[in-house]
């Protein structure tokens, strides 16, 4: 039963998310915007103009000062500095510290999430925020051993400390999975529920996986017991986590894969980050890879890392009522335009805008997976379409070179592709690439 457009009058919600902040604490305004390493503005200040690092953040290789960070909580609803007005929940998916990975200790990561959680709990006030972890959360980078592994080789020291700095916002039955392996579940709202997948443990980077690629946590076998659960009880499911799943390990993805097409009925939306741009990936059923079952929603990035606008997401969900899908029913992007914010006087708050709807934007009749589905299928021959949707992927600030034919073709495909390595779901598209140039392009496209 695919789901249906609420009735008239029934309530909605709208749900604040955040991905991949990435605060960098050694961003220093003025500093060379260019350098050899892989993050920028940062060092001796002293330049101006073209060349130097903005106040606000600076298009190229660099990460965002706390400052700007606070901006964008400070300017949500209500405009008091405590903006918890309109948002029902908020979902955080990972990626606090800044990208340089060379250089950085348990400490330095630890500082992180403390800091920007404050920060959050600060500006969010009462509201409830769901955290996910990211890939850029342990040191060294992507290294997140199986739960297994005891010690100080262990990601006890992160998880202990994300238990402690995130109680307030989950109860203790969560905190104690997240203390075990970095994923938990909770209730947002009479029912629905949530779940906060550590994906880390599908990560193609993630080394630790060369001893279980599988489900080294046990988490895929978790999850279904927590969906066979909300199934019995009546409950809808919204997942969150970092890495999108066709980005993940392939025996990983496609047994995620299976798992969605499985409890189709009951995961009412999927929420991920990482790319830090603003596109989505769509799960078919398995019998004939035609028929819509699923989509993950893939959410631009805070941070500008590399070169683009900082930004943020707010979806509008069906509220709590009986029967509600609690499906999204449309989605808002925001974003600071970086060449206006640091052109103004100094002292000026910078101005946060909507950048664009989704229903809006592409003329969608709703925001279920079918509709996404058709539009994959209309950017195809609507050429302005597609550029349309390849501005708002970056955000408002698009490459300059443009996206050409092999260009659309894998963004195409990889829309379609809710699991990894998968040629069978670009068909459909007639794409002219074979499928291993398909990926190649995708490797290149990847900015994290």
């Amino acid at each position: 039963r695919p789901p249906a457009p609420p009735p008239p009058g029934a309530p909605t919600a709208r749900i604040l998310f955040l991905t991949d902040l990435h605060w960098d604490r050694q961003y220093v305004p003025g500093s060379a915007a260019a350098c050899p390493d892989p993050l920028c503005c940062r060092g001796a200040p002293g330049r101006e103009g073209p060349g130097a690092a903005g106040f606000w953040g600076t298009y190229g290789k660099c990460d965002l000062p706390l400052h700007t960070i606070d901006a964008l909580l400070a300017q949500l609803p209500n405009g008091t500095g405590n903006g918890t007005g309109g948002f029902a929940a908020a979902y955080w998916t990972g990626d606090i510290p800044a990208h340089d990975v060379w250089q950085q200790s348990r400490g330095d990561q630890l500082r992180a999430l403390r800091t920007v959680t404050a920060l959050l709990r600060a500006r969010l006030g009462p509201l409830r925020v769901f955290p996910a972890v990211g890939n850029h959360e342990a040191t060294p980078v992507n290294a997140f051993p199986p739960p297994y592994v005891r010690g100080n080789r262990s990601a006890a020291w992160l998880y202990d400390a994300m238990a402690e700095a995130w109680q307030h916002w989950l109860p203790p039955a969560a905190l104690r999975t997240l203390r075990a392996g970095g994923f938990y579940t909770a209730q947002v709202w009479p029912g629905l529920r949530l779940v906060s997948l550590n994906m880390n443990f599908c990560s193609q980077a993630n080394f630790w996986l060369l001893i279980n690629a599988t489900d080294p946590a046990g988490q895929l076998q978790w999850l279904m017991g927590v969906l066979a659960d909300a199934e019995r009880d009546g409950e809808k499911v919204h997942i969150i986590g970092h890495i999108p799943p066709a980005h993940c390990l392939r025996s990983w993805s496609w047994n995620y894969y299976r798992i969605v097409s499985r409890f189709e009925g009951t995961i009412a939306a999927q929420f991920f980050g990482h790319t830090h741009l603003d596109e989505f990936e769509l799960f078919y059923d398995e019998e004939t890879l035609s028929r819509p079952v699923s989509i993950a929603f893939v959410a631009p990035s805070v941070t500008t890392y590399i070169n683009l606008n900082p930004g943020y997401r707010v979806y509008e969900v069906a509220a709590s009522y009986p029967g509600s899908s609690h499906a999204v029913l449309d989605h808002e992007t925001f974003i600071l335009n970086l060449t206006e914010a640091n052109a103004a006087p100094p002292g000026t708050a910078p101005r946060w805008r909507r950048l664009y709807g989704a229903r809006e934007a592409y003329g969608l009749p709703a925001a279920f997976p079918a509709d996404w589905d058709r539009l994959v299928r209309r950017m195809q021959d609507d050429e302005p379409l597609f550029q349309l949707f390849w501005f708002h992927l970056h955000k408002g600030h698009p490459p300059r070179e443009p996206c050409g034919a092999p260009c659309k073709a894998a963004l195409l495909c990889a829309l379609r592709s809710g699991r990894a390595a998968d040629p069978a779901l670009c068909r459909p598209l007639r794409p002219a690439l074979p499928f291993p140039r398909v990926q190649q392009l995708w490797q290149q496209r990847r900015l994290c």
